[in-house]
């Protein structure tokens, strides 16, 4: 379990979600690129599609690059399983790296609470979904939650069922991707000073400045998805960072943490001579 409260440095969820595109070749070069830039976490997503998929969007004919199916047989197409998570599972822990997944239902809480992750995700859809949180506050694992499309009102009532649990709270607008006007970043203070719980960022914007910002304003936790290449076929690989920018903006964001420092005023040991020869 990583404990976010007493985090000295940047923890970083390089989410992956379906842009493997059910293939666990990609996943492996997606963990392989997370652990070589140094990312903390690999993160998927994780959902019963007979449960999540609405009855009227099953029979929905898709065009896909396996051919034309339903909706649902999609979903099953990208969807993974116990012998997928039980290789996934074993390989992030020969990295090592850390793995978890976002839950979109109870079936997805049971699934992941039979494996060792560091917390389980709670995505910003399901935040109103109080059975939901208190199937994963059940488990006893460390939970984050994102916050995206929620009026404060119904984050205040996910913390209430939240407890007394070990949870963080991630900073999120929803859209895909998030226009720079619609950020709001200063809600990760609002956040912190209203919850009094550790707070990240979960950025779906383009660029990596909000993530950068998002440290300044003393995001503890960035979170990101990651792709392979913008050109893979998938609604979410447009908006995700390639493996070149994961680098960038670990670096970025690392160096900006040294740069901010500490709170309390010290006289730098670099200044110490400089403070000699100039005031005797």
């Amino acid at each position: 379990m990583v404990n976010f409260k007493k985090l000295n440095e940047l923890y970083f969820i390089a989410e992956i979600g379906i842009n493997h595109n059910g293939d666990i070749q990609i996943v492996k070069k997606l963990i392989d690129a997370s652990n070589a830039t140094l990312w903390n976490c690999v993160k998927f997503q994780k959902r019963n599609p007979d449960v999540c998929v609405p009855d009227h969007q099953k029979d929905v004919m898709r065009d896909t690059p396996w051919g034309r199916m339903t909706y649902l047989e999609y979903k099953h197409r990208v969807e993974f399983g116990r012998e997928e998570y039980d290789y996934i599972d074993e390989y992030c822990r020969e990295k090592p790296i850390d793995w978890t997944v976002s839950v979109w239902d109870n079936d997805s809480v049971n699934f992941i609470s039979k494996y060792d992750v560091p917390f389980i995700k709670i995505p910003s859809a399901m935040l109103t979904n109080d059975e939901l949180i208190e199937a994963t506050v059940a488990t006893n694992k460390q939970i984050i939650l994102s916050t995206g499309m929620s009026t404060l009102s119904e984050i205040d009532h996910a913390v209430d069922v939240l407890g007394g649990s070990d949870f963080t709270l991630l900073h999120c607008n929803s859209t895909y991707p998030a226009a720079e006007e619609d950020l709001n970043l200063n809600n990760i203070k609002m956040m912190e000073d209203r919850y009094k719980v550790p707070i990240g960022y979960s950025g779906h914007e383009e660029d990596l400045e909000a993530c950068m910002v998002a440290v300044t304003l003393g995001a503890l936790i960035i979170e990101r998805h990651i792709t392979l290449n913008h050109n893979m076929w998938g609604t979410d690989q447009g908006s995700s960072l390639e493996v070149v920018a994961m680098d960038m903006l670990k670096k970025r964001c690392n160096n900006i943490q040294t740069m901010l420092g500490q709170y309390d005023r010290v006289v730098s040991e670099s200044e110490k001579e400089i403070r000699k020869k100039l005031r005797g």
